[in-house]
């Protein structure tokens, strides 16, 4: 088990440096960033958001809008570690069900994830810095 693990980890690292090398401007550290993103997402995200990003019908969003990921940029962090109840438009479809946050990721996961939703089905490349996602936080607490 242990050793399979392994390979998928070694797998998904080599996915990834292929996806980014395609992405020039993609620093080294974003792209350690989006790895360490990738497994939190696979944990976290997954099930409802779909391997790429693609969403699950009209009960979740797809996280591949660009225009709604860069202008919500601010608000993603928060979104992520204490959920939303608000309706959503995204990429024309309207999303009413809530999302249920993660409260224990920590600071540099967001980060992380963030990063990797942002530079793998978006197009950004750069990273979510673990200032900006306090920042974030610090701002959707008041």
């Amino acid at each position: 088990m242990r050793n399979t693990n392994l390979t998928l980890l070694g797998i998904s690292l080599i996915v990834i440096a292929i996806v980014f090398a395609c992405k020039p401007n993609v620093s080294i550290k974003t792209a350690q960033y989006a790895a360490n993103g990738q497994k939190l997402y696979a944990t976290h995200c997954l099930n409802c958001h779909g391997a790429k990003g693609e969403g699950l019908g009209k009960l979740y969003p797809p996280l591949t809008d660009t225009a709604f990921l860069s202008i919500n940029r601010a608000k993603l962090a928060s979104i992520i570690k204490n959920g939303m109840n608000e309706t959503i438009n995204v990429d024309g479809t309207t999303y009413v069900g809530p999302m249920p946050g993660v409260p224990s990721l920590t600071e540099i996961d967001i980060a992380y994830i963030l990063t990797y939703v942002t530079t793998t089905f978006g197009e950004d490349t750069k990273i979510f810095s673990e200032q900006e996602v306090r920042n974030s936080l610090s701002v959707s607490e008041k």
